[in-house]
C-alpha cells in the first residue's frame, strides 16, 4: 500500500496490492461478474445485493452498485465508467461523481494472481487508514470467495 504525500490539495493517489491463490481468469471474473461481485465488493459491515449491480464490462459501459449498511439500511449508490477493460489483464473505470480513476492490474505470479489498484483523484477521506482497511476487508472477502470455488 503506498499513501502519497498530498500536500497543497484535497486529491492524491491510492495503491493497493494483493495476490490472490487463484488463477488470474478467476480473479479477474470476480470483478465482473454480478454473482461473485456482491459476495465481496464492499467493506465488513455492508452488503452490496445482486440486484443493485449493472455491470456492462466494455470502454463506455456503466458500473453500477448500491451498497447497504447493515446496521440501519443506509445506501451508498455509486456510478462509474468504464475506461478499458481488457480481459484478464485490466479493469479502469472512473467514478462519475468524483473523478476518481480506479486502474485494476491482474498478472501472474507462479500461478496466482497479484492485484495492484492504483487509483488517481481520491479525496482524503478515502486516503485514510481506515478506508484503506475497508478496502482490504473486500479483498479479504475475495479471498474466501476464491477459495470456496476452488
Amino acid at each position: 500500500m503506498t499513501l502519497p504525500s498530498t500536500a497543497g490539495t484535497d486529491l492524491g493517489e491510492l495503491t493497493v496490492t494483493r495476490v490472490f491463490n487463484a488463477p488470474r481468469e478467476q480473479v479477474f471474473k470476480a470483478f465482473i461478474e454480478p454473482e461473485q461481485l456482491s459476495r465481496f465488493w464492499s467493506p465488513v459491515g455492508t452488503s452490496l445485493p445482486v440486484d443493485r449491480i449493472t455491470i456492462d464490462a466494455r470502454p463506455g459501459g456503466a458500473f453500477e452498485t448500491v451498497m447497504v449498511a447493515d446496521a440501519d439500511g443506509t445506501e451508498y449508490p455509486m456510478s462509474a465508467t468504464y475506461l478499458d477493460v481488457v480481459e484478464p489483464e485490466k479493469i479502469a473505470f472512473t467514478v462519475n461523481a468524483t473523478g476518481l480513476v480506479s486502474t485494476m492490474t491482474f498478472s501472474d505470479v507462479d500461478g496466482r494472481t497479484e492485484l495492484v489498484v492504483h487509483q488517481t483523484n481520491v479525496s482524503a477521506q478515502f486516503r485514510t487508514p481506515e478506508a484503506v482497511a475497508g478496502l482490504n476487508s473486500s479483498f479479504d472477502r475475495l479471498t474466501e470467495l476464491l477459495a470456496q470455488s476452488a
